[in-house]
């Protein structure tokens, strides 16, 4: 079976704490919501600390075009992507550019034709034959989704070596005259992350490179939710990308996860008392008690992603890389088993089983 065999990450150079960010927002919505004190509890009921962002507060405090964002975008992709991908080939024991057989690049928060990863080539020695397979759209599913498909890659061709390359700039998303609560949230919770990952094949050198255990990806499981378009995702306008966060997303969690994670188990033969690791993108807060909800699982088991969320907010899809490097960085025994999980929009789940091997 495929594995991944290391994640590198990388943050843009502003680092903000949680109770700047909503002296900002309140400085911003206050004309537009009497009970603005009640509402911006949700900065701290967020539990985040700190976020990263391209941009300094005082760039946000005035109106920018689509155009004028998505420039910002472009330029801070290509830079962090070039950084992450440097970071991961000197990590990484045996993988040079020139055996980079494809690079999934996982992406919603900006646009970019050619691709980001097609630019990012450009400044690395990369083989022009390595082949580009960009994902756009997926939001906070994109990373689990980008492992998946790379899972599915090496299992095509189990000498390859791929990478996951996820950038999410969200903070380039805010929309300075939307004063929606939709606007507010997504303000208390949204933050910019690169991460990069790779994955391998059965015959890849790469295999035999590391003593200590990696996670091996077993199987996988994509999941629609019909009818579901408006639970979150972009609606475009002139001015770009307005978020679209519906309330009931915890309550969606804690009652559709459950049987979806359950059926994707039982089709494996595991039950979730074999499950010792939790690599789950933490959306916010209640989306994480959601979890605990749905699967009947301790606070300990969401450690890692309530510690990713805690530090750096939600990155989209590069969150649930973030909490992958720090399982990593432990010591996990051989055979133990971990669920990865994601959702975003669609509505989706995006499921994972891992085995340490």
């Amino acid at each position: 079976m495929p594995k991944i065999v290391s994640v590198e990450t990388a943050l843009p150079p502003h680092c903000i704490s949680q109770d700047r960010v909503q002296t900002f927002a309140r400085n911003l919505f206050n004309q537009n919501f009497k009970d603005i004190d009640r509402l911006l509890k949700v900065f701290q009921n967020a539990e985040i600390e700190s976020r990263y962002f391209s941009q300094d507060l005082e760039w946000f405090s005035k109106p920018h075009s689509f155009e004028e964002k998505n420039d910002e975008f472009l330029k801070h992709s290509v830079d962090l992507g070039t950084k992450v991908i440097k970071q991961l080939i000197e990590v990484t024991k045996g993988l040079h550019y020139e055996n980079i057989d494809a690079i999934y690049t996982v992406c919603s928060t900006g646009l970019s034709t050619p691709s980001i990863e097609a630019r990012i080539m450009n400044h690395l020695p990369f083989s022009p034959n390595t082949k580009r397979i960009p994902i756009w759209g997926l939001g906070c599913a994109g990373g689990a989704s980008g492992l998946s498909r790379a899972y599915e890659y090496c299992l095509a061709f189990p000498k390859a070596n791929v990478l996951v390359l996820t950038i999410e700039l969200c903070s380039l998303t805010f929309q300075h005259g939307d004063r929606s609560k939709s606007n507010l949230v997504g303000t208390s919770l949204f933050a910019d992350g690169v991460a990069c990952a790779c994955v391998c094949g059965d015959e890849s050198p790469l295999n035999e490179a590391y003593n200590e255990p990696r996670p091996r990806i077993l199987h996988t499981q994509s999941t629609l939710m019909p009818d579901s378009l408006d639970v979150m995702g972009w609606d475009v306008r002139n001015e770009g990308l307005h978020v679209i966060f519906s309330k009931d997303i915890p309550s969606i969690v804690s009652t559709w996860l459950g049987p979806n994670v359950r059926d994707f188990l039982s089709k494996n033969e595991i039950t979730e008392n074999e499950i010792r690791h939790f690599v789950a993108h933490p959306g916010g807060k209640k989306v994480v008690e959601a979890y605990q909800n749905a699967l009947g699982w301790s606070k300990e088991m969401v450690m890692e992603p309530l510690k990713v969320l805690r530090k750096y907010g939600n990155m989209s899809s590069a969150t649930i890389l973030f909490v992958l490097q720090n399982f990593l960085s432990q010591s996990i025994s051989k055979g133990e088993y971990g669920l990865g999980a994601a959702l975003g929009p669609g509505f989706s789940s995006e499921l994972l089983l891992l085995r340490w091997e």
